[in-house]
């Protein structure tokens, strides 16, 4: 699960397989219009991991979710089925499936909200590399 406010924008060189699939450098959003660059131990810690509601000084307080969670539910090589789950407190609060065709290399139903978008996008990413069919993280 990596946090929700979290907007992933480049892949980190890894070896163990995250909620993103591979550890993202990024950009949090958690307060609107106001882009914040979050160090080293802030990524690794809190943004790629998600639960960070009173952890991380900048999480929003309120109803909102606390994580992300996505999988593939079904590969079918020219396109995915990804299945996305925004949770609170350990529970759903949001969900539903999302395809992705391959070769246009974009989601037919993308996501709700720009963030989550992204990091469905960041997700199939770096799934289609672990699979060797992406581009190599550098």
């Amino acid at each position: 699960m990596s946090c929700p406010y979290f907007y992933p924008v480049k892949p980190r060189a890894f070896t163990a397989i995250l909620p993103l699939g591979d550890p993202w450098a990024g950009v949090c959003r958690a307060v609107p219009n106001l882009p914040w660059q979050p160090d080293e131990a802030m990524l690794a810690r809190l943004c790629n991991l998600g639960y960070a509601r009173g952890t991380c000084a900048r999480f929003p307080s309120g109803e909102g979710p606390d994580a992300v969670r996505f999988t593939v539910s079904r590969d079918q090589g020219a396109s995915l089925r990804i299945y996305y789950v925004l949770e609170r407190d350990h529970h759903p609060f949001a969900h539903g499936p999302l395809d992705y065709s391959v070769p246009g290399g974009a989601f037919v139903n993308p996501p709700p909200g720009e963030t989550v978008s992204r990091q469905a996008q960041a997700y199939v990413e770096s799934y289609l590399r672990r699979k060797g069919r992406g581009h190599r993280v550098e």
